[in-house]
């Protein structure tokens, strides 16, 4: 089982920055794969960025050069510092964490959110314009 708490949300301006974190508690091997996500009202919950057991990236097109997703394992903390946020990045935004294992035939992290078995509450970013 893996616990995860998110903060760091608020309300900024367009061009602002927020910094998000994520804390995981429970089996650290829960959360050898870790993610990022957002969800707007009245759409569907979409990957911001994740990392990797390897500490491999990846990223929305539509995040790419803003956002930075980084990873403390001393901390057991995943981050997400956001710059030149948009109106169009508010949302609820949730940490997600999986076990890197077997999905099909390959061992791996989760590529999709209905892969994800852990995730936080959420925390709320209003960029205004």
């Amino acid at each position: 089982q893996v616990q995860l708490v998110e903060s760091g949300g608020g309300s900024v301006q367009a061009g602002g920055s927020l910094r998000l974190s994520c804390v995981a508690s429970g089996s650290t091997a829960g959360s050898d794969c870790m993610g990022w996500f957002r969800q707007a009202p009245g759409k569907e919950r979409e990957e911001v960025a994740r990392i990797e057991s390897d500490r491999t990236t990846k990223y929305a097109d539509s995040v790419k050069g803003r956002f930075t997703i980084s990873k403390d394992n001393a901390k057991n903390t995943l981050y997400l510092q956001m710059d030149s946020l948009k109106p169009e990045d508010t949302a609820m935004y949730y940490c997600a964490a999986d076990y890197w294992r077997f999905r099909g035939m390959v061992a791996r992290c989760p590529t999709t959110k209905d892969e994800y078995n852990y995730w936080g509450q959420g925390t709320q970013v209003t960029v205004s314009s």
